[in-house]
């Protein structure tokens, strides 16, 4: 039997930290920041994440990558891929982004946040300073072509619903920080651009 509802809004408050995101910025050699990759599923994202997290890690970065699929088997493992589902999954990633970067890490998630409106509130959850959005704008016609998991083919079959760019609208980043089409890029060329813009 409840006797009342728990007003989690008027009954929760900030614990302060006597730890600062400087002093472990300062432990850590570099500023905490959240590095956003979006595209659509084949456009090499979780490519792109790996491979910097790697020449970061060569160079004493702190960091770790945030990517949609290993979410979706712990933290968003309740949730669909309706457009609510899916803008719930980014809120919950942007939540946890921010907390890596104020533990002072470099955070490289890797989503096809196919919504202008979610990356918008993940940015300014984060900070502007401390957001980097990257598109990678490789077209559906080569991502299709790519196809590494299978999931255009289901999708054009009507077997898998609501996918970015076949069932479901991506909306296209208006003032990304970079931009890279990996069918006109190749990776050394990226991680330079990528690399100029984290320094």
């Amino acid at each position: 039997m409840t006797n009342h509802n728990l007003r989690r809004v008027q009954n929760i408050h900030r614990q302060i930290l006597s730890v600062t995101r400087e002093d472990r910025e300062k432990l850590n050699g570099h500023k905490g920041k959240v590095i956003w990759f979006t595209g659509l599923s084949g456009s090499g994202k979780s490519t792109l994440a790996n491979a910097l997290e790697l020449e970061l890690h060569a160079k004493n970065y702190r960091t770790y990558i945030l990517d949609g699929d290993n979410l979706r088997h712990g933290l968003s493992r309740d949730l669909g891929f309706t457009d609510i589902d899916r803008a719930e999954n980014i809120r919950r990633i942007a939540e946890v982004a921010k907390l890596m970067m104020d533990a002072g890490l470099t955070v490289l998630t890797a989503f096809i946040s196919p919504f202008r409106r979610e990356r918008q509130m993940a940015k300014e959850l984060i900070g502007n300073d401390r957001f980097v959005e990257v598109y990678v704008s490789t077209t559906l016609e080569v991502c299709e072509k790519r196809d590494v998991k299978g999931l255009y083919k289901k999708a054009r079959a009507g077997q898998l619903l609501n996918f970015s760019g076949v069932g479901s609208p991506y909306e296209v980043p208006v003032e990304a920080t970079l931009e890279i089409d990996t069918a006109h890029i190749n990776l050394n060329l990226a991680l330079e651009l990528l690399l100029d813009i984290i320094k």
